[in-house]
C-alpha cells in the first residue's frame, strides 16, 4: 500500500474536476475575448467557475480575479497595491516571520525600490500575538499580509481581530488562504480582509490556476500588463481549462467541506496520537487548539528529517519536511526558527498532512512503519550507552 500524506503540497485530482479539464480542453477551445459563438462558450464557462470560486469564500463574482496560482495571486496583492499606494508616500509593509515565500520574497524585491519591511515575530504556538502586530505598524502602513493558515504547522491566525486593527492604522489587509480554503469556512465578509489569494491544486484541482479575491472598492493596479482581461487586473489570455477545473473543484469541495473535516480530523487525530504514543522523543509542533484539520508537524528527538523522509519514501508513505516550494533547501524550516526553537529542531520535524482521499488503513500503515524506521536510524547515531533524550 502506497501512502500519500502531503496534501499541503499538492492534491490528488477528483475525477470529476479531470473530465471537466478534458472537456475544456477539447471542446472549449475559443478565445474567451472574441465576440463570436466559440469565445462566448468559453466566456460563459469561466463566468461559471468564477461565480463557484466567490460562492467558496462567500465573495461576489465580479470580486474575483483569476491568476496562474497562489503565488502570483500573492504578488498580485502585494505588488498591485505597493504600485496603487506609492504615489501617497505609504511605503511600508508588515508581514508575519512564518509567511510562504511568496510573501516574504516579494517583499524583499520591493526593499529595492525603497519599500521598508517590517516582520512581525510569533512564538512557539505559531500565532501573531495582536500586540505584536499593533507594535509594527507605523503612519505609512500601507499593507499588511499575514496568512490564514501556515502551510508547515497548520495554525490559524486571528485575522478579524488583526484586520480590524490594521484598518484602524488607515491600512489594507491582504491573507494568504491557499492553505484554508478547502479545509475550513472561509468567509471573506467574517475575516474582514482586503485581499484574499488561493490555489486550486490545494483543492483537488488542477495545478497552475488560483485566484485573488480583491475587495469592491481596493486599487489595484495589474503586474502584468497587456489586454483588459479580468477586468483590466490580470492581462493574459485566460486559462480556460484549468479555470473550469478550478470552479468544479471549488464546488465540490464546498458541498463536501463539513464531513470532510469532520473525517479528516479524526484521522490527523489518530496518527498523531499514535505516533507520540508509539514514538518516544516525539513532540508537536505549534499550537494544537486551532489549526486545519488535515495537519500535524512532528519533531523527531535525534533524527534528521530528511533521513527519516527517505526511509520512509521507501516504505512507500510520502510525507514532508516543510514547504514544498522549499524542497531540496538544506536551510532549516524558517517558519520553526521563527517559533523560537534550537537549531536541531527546525531540522528535525515532518509534516504530515491529510486530505479527501486519506483512510483509517492509511494511518495505520504509516504508524506500524514508523517506530521501527525510527529505531534504526536512531541506532545509527546512538553513543554507546547514551540515553534517549527527553523530547524537545
Amino acid at each position: 500500500m502506497r501512502v500519500y500524506f502531503d496534501y499541503n503540497a499538492t492534491t490528488p485530482v477528483l475525477a470529476e474536476v479531470a473530465d471537466a479539464v478534458a472537456r475544456a480542453t477539447r471542446d472549449l477551445f475559443g478565445n474567451p475575448s472574441s465576440v463570436h459563438h466559440y469565445g462566448q462558450q468559453a466566456k460563459a464557462a469561466i463566468d461559471d467557475a468564477r461565480g463557484a470560486v466567490a460562492q467558496l469564500i462567500g465573495a461576489e463574482p465580479s470580486e474575483i480575479v483569476f491568476t496562474s496560482g497562489g503565488t502570483e495571486a500573492d504578488n498580485l496583492a502585494i505588488r498591485g497595491l505597493a504600485e496603487a499606494l506609492e504615489p501617497a508616500g505609504r511605503r511600508h509593509l508588515v508581514v508575519s516571520a512564518i509567511e510562504h515565500e511568496a510573501v516574504l520574497n516579494t517583499c524583499k524585491a520591493l526593499a529595492r525600490r525603497g519599500w521598508r519591511t517590517t516582520i512581525v515575530p510569533v512564538g512557539p504556538s505559531g500565532v501573531v500575538a495582536p500586540d505584536d502586530l499593533r507594535a509594527a505598524l507605523a503612519d505609512d502602513t500601507a499593507l499588511v499580509s499575514i496568512m490564514h493558515a501556515n502551510n508547515e504547522i497548520g495554525t490559524i491566525q486571528p485575522l478579524p481581530h488583526l484586520a480590524a486593527m490594521v484598518h484602524e492604522h488607515g491600512a489594507l489587509f491582504h491573507t494568504d488562504a491557499v492553505q484554508s480554503a478547502g479545509k475550513l469556512p472561509v468567509d471573506i465578509r467574517q475575516l474582514g480582509v482586503d485581499l484574499l489569494a488561493v490555489s486550486a491544486h490545494k483543492f483537488n484541482g488542477p495545478k497552475g490556476v488560483g485566484a485573488l479575491w480583491v475587495r469592491r472598492g481596493t486599487r489595484l493596479l495589474p503586474v502584468l500588463t497587456g489586454g483588459k482581461h479580468e477586468r483590466n487586473r490580470r492581462a493574459g489570455t485566460e486559462n480556460v481549462a484549468g479555470i473550469v477545473g478550478m470552479g468544479v473543484a471549488a464546488a465540490a469541495v464546498r458541498r463536501s467541506l463539513a464531513d470532510d473535516t469532520a473525517r479528516v480530523t479524526a484521522l490527523r487525530d489518530r496518527l498523531e496520537a499514535g505516533i507520540l504514543a508509539r514514538v518516544p522523543g516525539t513532540t508537536v509542533n505549534g499550537a494544537t487548539d486551532c489549526r486545519v484539520a488535515n495537519t500535524t508537524n512532528i519533531s523527531f528527538d535525534r533524527i534528521e528529517a530528511e533521513s527519516l523522509l527517505i526511509a520512509l519514501d521507501l516504505e512507500g508513505i510520502a510525507v514532508s519536511t516543510g514547504s514544498a516550494c522549499s524542497s531540496g533547501a538544506l536551510e532549516p524550516s524558517h517558519v520553526l526558527k521563527a517559533m523560537g526553537f534550537p537549531v536541531h529542531r527546525t531540522q528535525n520535524s515532518l509534516r504530515f498532512s491529510l486530505g479527501h482521499f486519506s483512510t483509517t488503513a492509511e494511518v495505520d500503515r504509516v504508524l506500524d512503519a514508523l517506530p521501527p524506521l525510527v529505531d534504526k536510524l536512531r541506532s545509527l547515531t546512538r553513543r554507546p550507552g547514551a540515553a534517549l533524550g527527553a523530547k524537545a
